[in-house]
Formats: C-alpha cells, sequence, structure tokens
C-alpha cells in the first residue's frame, strides 16, 4: 500500500515562492526541487508542486494538490472552491488604484466613466459595485503599470508592495482595494489520512509563527521588586525567577509579544530592573 502524504502547491519563482520554502525549512521540512517542478521531501510525506501562482486555486480545488499557498488576492480573484486553512502572515501587500502622476485626483467618484486596467477584474468589479462606481474594467496579464500611458486606460489597479514601480511609471497610488498576504489554502474533501498529515504540518507551522511574535526576556531585579516586575511580565503563565549569588536579587525570565517589547523594557526599567537582556526564540509549542 503506497504511503500517504499530501501535495503542496507553491509559486515556482518569486519572493513568495522563497518565503514559502523558508517557512517549510523553519518547519524541519527538507525540501530540494533541483530544477524540477516537483519534488519530495526527504523527512516529512510532502510533494511540493511548483506553479503558477495563478493556477495554485484552480489545483487546489481540483484536488491535484491537497494544500497551496498563494496570495489572498489570487484566491480571491479565481474564485475557486477551496478552504482558507490558515493566514500565514508574509508576503504582505495591498491591492491598489492608481492614476497618472499630474491627475488631478478628486476622489473615488473620478473613475466614473473610466477605463481601469488590472490583472484582477473580479475583485475591482465587486470594489467599484459596492461603492456603487460605473467604470470599465480592461482586464490585461502583466505589465499593467504601462497601461495610461500607452491610452488604453486613465487608471490601473495592481498589486503594490513599496511603490516604486508605480513612481518609476509615472503613476500615483490613490485608493487602496484590499490588503493581501499568503494563504494556505486546502482542497475540501481531503480524506481522513491526509487530514492527520495536515494537521501535523498546522502545528508545525502555528509553533513557527508564534515563535517569531515572541521575544526571551532574562533580566536582574531586586527582590523588592519582584511583584511589580511580574505585573509587568505576564508571560505565558508567570516569570520564572531565580535567586541570584548577590542577596536581594533575583533573575527573572519571561516571554514577551514582539509588538509589545520596547513599552515593556522602559517600564522594566523604571521598576529597577537591570541586565536585561533579549532573545529571538526559534520554535514555541503553544
Amino acid at each position: 500500500m503506497p504511503e500517504t502524504k499530501i501535495k503542496l502547491a507553491i509559486q515556482k519563482g518569486g519572493r513568495l515562492s522563497e518565503k514559502s520554502l523558508e517557512l517549510l525549512a523553519q518547519c524541519g521540512i527538507k525540501v530540494s526541487n533541483g530544477g524540477k517542478l516537483r519534488a519530495e521531501a526527504s523527512n516529512f510525506p510532502l510533494e511540493v508542486l511548483y506553479l503558477r501562482d495563478d493556477d495554485i486555486p484552480q489545483y487546489v480545488a481540483d484536488g491535484v494538490a491537497d494544500l497551496g499557498i498563494a496570495g489572498e488576492n489570487v484566491v480571491i480573484e479565481k474564485q475557486k472552491p477551496v478552504d482558507v486553512v490558515d493566514r500565514l502572515g508574509f508576503a504582505r501587500c495591498r491591492l491598489s488604484l492608481a492614476v497618472p502622476r499630474e491627475t488631478d485626483y478628486t476622489g473615488l467618484s473620478w473613475f466614473a466613466g473610466k477605463k481601469i486596467a488590472t490583472t484582477y477584474p473580479n475583485i475591482v468589479r465587486s470594489f467599484l459595485k459596492e461603492k456603487n462606481i460605473n467604470a470599465e474594467i480592461e482586464e490585461i496579464s502583466g505589465s499593467v503599470e504601462i497601461a495610461p500611458g500607452i491610452g488604453l486606460a486613465e487608471g490601473i489597479c495592481d498589486i503594490v508592495s513599496t511603490g516604486s514601480t508605480l513612481l518609476a511609471n509615472g503613476l500615483k497610488e490613490v485608493e487602496t482595494v484590499m490588503t493581501s498576504e499568503a494563504q494556505l489554502i486546502g482542497y475540501k474533501n481531503l480524506n481522513q489520512a491526509k487530514r492527520a498529515l495536515v494537521e501535523k504540518l498546522l502545528f508545525r507551522i502555528r509553533t513557527v509563527r508564534a515563535a517569531g511574535q515572541f521575544k526571551y526576556i532574562l533580566l536582574n531585579a531586586p527582590d523588592k521588586a519582584i511583584d511589580e516586575i511580574v505585573a509587568i511580565l505576564p508571560g505565558m503563565k508567570s516569570p520564572t525567577i531565580l535567586p541570584l549569588a548577590q542577596e536581594g536579587w533575583s533573575s527573572m525570565h519571561s516571554v514577551v509579544k514582539e509588538d509589545e517589547f520596547w513599552e515593556i523594557v522602559d517600564k522594566l526599567k523604571q521598576a529597577g530592573a537591570e541586565g536585561i537582556l533579549v532573545c529571538p526564540i526559534e520554535k514555541m509549542v503553544l
């Protein structure tokens, strides 16, 4: 009986592909494609399929791939019947409307009666309908940013990360249609054995992601300030406290959220903490 394994579709090149493979590596899964369009992990029952990003939702919907990593914008645009298994938190960007830099843009109503070039017609059409704007959608694939310059459209809707591509083509971003990040999507009718493997993979992914959201913090504190510092450092349960060789002092160990770190450090210093050491966490099992 053949071994049960799951097939994961990822983008065959570019930043999203790199981040997807980096995530697998952080999960302890070794994959080497050697330039091929499919590759098996050496230490996990997983096969990776390298595909065009636009094709990933279709492959997953059809069950050719059990899972896929694709941008949220692509998943919504393609409108395929897939499950969103998890939001991965990387490859963040936004889908935005842009117009020539010299345009006197007065608001979303400016697009009424205008032509918008985009590779995301479904998303743009839905957005405009919600805003009661009647505009013409010109669907094109690739090089959307040159459309106004060659007279194909008055504006565009495209993915924006830094805005440098818009700037280089004489455009300015005027409206955000949606924000996007990488999503793990899944086939709706996975059998029980494959669902079990997906749960194992999800456990690893969430462990890695949790680690990235926290920092491990160690500090020395006078014993008289311990109660105050415990209130500042909630940790996962409560801080670890160990006596130091110097009488009247203790070492305290805890975990803090990345986005709360600087505010917490200021409070710790005010409470009398010294020798504060902050370390990254590689894995965190919740």
